[in-house]
């Protein structure tokens, strides 16, 4: 039976969302459960992390690129503010894809100006074409920018895509922070180079942690490193609308493994070793393998629409490293999953962190949920 959606519900104190990362970012708060021992509960930082790994142990994180995908522009006729999100390029490349919102009414053949991430005119100009669903398609003009080269273009045009309940926090506090800083914070150190219009419009959070330092000490210990991709789309912060979490509406998101990756999966399976999922995004990649890897030899890229909530069959990831979710997410969902006592255990455990003054969500602290 589906898990009710009200079930994902919890109550959390505003002054628990996190403005800004914790620095240096290993210096987050990491509180440590286990699967297999129900009253198993530590509170360390990242920086310990080490002493929590075990030689032989397989780390898969996801070093997607974060684009600076949101969109700030005026419309050419009457001036009007337009916000927005860039969410893919289409065919031709000089359409792009994108969820916009106007006080006014937007019409296909509506102008609009790009203006930069400090609220400066760009220059660059594009035309609605077309409404699609909940998002437009938009004709890019390209005497303004080269379209076709979109990560270079966002770089110039967007602004970092931090989600909308950081930026309530932070006008709700007069916190003003540039969005050099939101640059720098929002992505992982190591993350890939965007593959132009490849790339994610949200973080991978539980990534944010590492450092070059504690990714050495983690190296030097004998635990091994997989690298995956999945571009994270908005649909994974979509709130669930539905009277359970099966019934929802599961978004689709892009993904890649390597072969190098699938090897090391197969080897940490063979020899029994912990394979350790950075992340929700690690962790839904890698249960949309098949259970079967012996077939995969050239590595794999895909797409995936898969949705994990309690009673889901764990493939490969046995271990967990995550931050603290929304309410009503399929987030939450997941790491429900991966507790035997499901959503009830999640629910201790989040008030407990409640009670501590964890800090939440995307810039917030972790937890870690061992076998």
């Amino acid at each position: 039976m589906s898990l009710r959606t009200d079930e994902l519900d919890y109550e959390l104190p505003p002054r628990l969302i996190a403005c800004r990362p914790a620095e240096p970012r290993d210096s987050a708060r990491l509180m440590v459960l286990s699967r297999s021992e129900p009253d198993r509960m530590e509170h360390r930082t990242v920086a310990e992390l080490p002493a929590l790994l075990e030689p032989g142990d397989l780390l898969v994180r996801n070093r997607t690129w974060v684009h600076p995908a949101r969109l700030s522009a005026r419309r050419t006729d009457t001036g009007g503010r337009v916000e927005g999100l860039y969410l893919d390029q289409c065919d031709p490349p000089d359409r792009w894809l994108a969820m916009l919102k106007s006080n006014g009414r937007l019409r296909a053949g509506t102008s609009i100006e790009f203006l930069d991430a400090h609220g400066a005119e760009t220059g660059v100009t594009a035309t609605l074409e077309a409404k699609l669903d909940d998002h437009w398609r938009l004709a890019i003009d390209a005497s303004t920018i080269d379209p076709k080269n979109a990560a270079a273009a966002l770089e110039r045009v967007g602004a970092t895509p931090l989600p909308p309940y950081i930026a309530r926090r932070r006008h709700s506090e007069g916190i003003d922070i540039p969005d050099e800083a939101d640059r720098a914070w929002y992505r992982t150190i190591d993350a890939l180079p965007a593959m132009n219009a490849r790339g994610s419009v949200a973080a991978p959070t539980a990534g944010l942690h590492f450092t070059e330092q504690l990714l050495e000490r983690i190296d030097s210990m004998g635990v091994r490193r997989a690298d995956v991709l999945l571009h994270v789309g908005m649909g994974t912060f979509k709130p669930i609308e539905t009277a359970t979490v099966g019934e929802h509406p599961m978004h689709t998101e892009r993904y890649a493994v390597s072969a190098d990756a699938v090897a090391k999966l197969r080897q940490a399976h063979a020899q029994d070793r912990r394979i350790i999922a950075v992340g929700t995004t690690s962790a839904r990649t890698l249960e949309s393998l098949p259970l079967d890897l012996s077939a995969i030899k050239e590595g794999v890229e895909s797409e995936t629409s898969i949705l994990i909530e309690p009673g889901h069959a764990w493939r490969h990831a046995g271990a967990l490293l995550t931050n603290f979710h929304l309410p009503r997410s399929t987030l939450l969902a997941m790491v429900a999953a991966l507790l035997p006592e499901g959503i009830d255990r999640l629910r201790s455990h989040y008030g407990e962190a409640i009670a501590r003054g964890y800090r939440f969500y995307s810039y917030g602290d972790a937890m870690l949920i061992l076998p």
